[in-house]
């Protein structure tokens, strides 16, 4: 059983469930937020369960699940020069970026809409719901996280 639950939003643009699905995995890079980087770093564990939500779609929702598949570990991109999530100020011996590596669990044959989940009683007082909310890693309590499942039919 996993450990702890959460929920992170990808732009389906940039890297959608399709994409991790077809990849069975990913270094999840690219997060430059504080308090997101120390959830990846202090708090997400091998096992974890996440809920894989569209950002910036028509619809927003949960599309699908994956699990946390690595311990934290330095975000590589912030040492590739010209690449645009380089952080010149990072250093190796002392990184500031940290991520985690996702595996696909499974595509949702319909997604779990934002819409919906509004409605949904038990739901009320998850992050991604609340008004201003713009992190792109959130913990998800357990219940909330069988309530999406069960939403899905998964």
């Amino acid at each position: 059983m996993a450990g702890r639950f959460w929920l992170v939003k990808s732009e389906p643009s940039t890297y959608a469930i399709h994409d991790l699905e077809r990849d069975r995995s990913t270094e999840w890079w690219g997060v430059r937020n504080y308090k997101a980087r120390n959830y990846m770093r202090d708090a997400m564990r091998i096992g974890d369960r996440v809920l894989f939500y569209h950002s910036n779609a028509d619809p927003l929702g949960v599309y699908g699940l994956a699990e946390v598949a690595t311990e934290a570990h330095p975000d590589s991109k912030q040492f590739e020069k010209g690449h645009r999530y380089h952080d010149p100020d990072s250093d190796p011996q002392d990184p500031t970026w940290w991520c985690v590596d996702l595996r696909h669990v499974v595509t949702f044959a319909e997604p779990v809409t934002r819409e919906l989940m509004k409605t949904t009683r038990g739901l009320e007082e998850m992050s991604v719901l609340k008004r201003g909310n713009r992190l792109s890693i959130t913990p998800v309590e357990h219940a909330e996280y069988e309530i999406v499942c069960r939403l899905a039919g998964s």
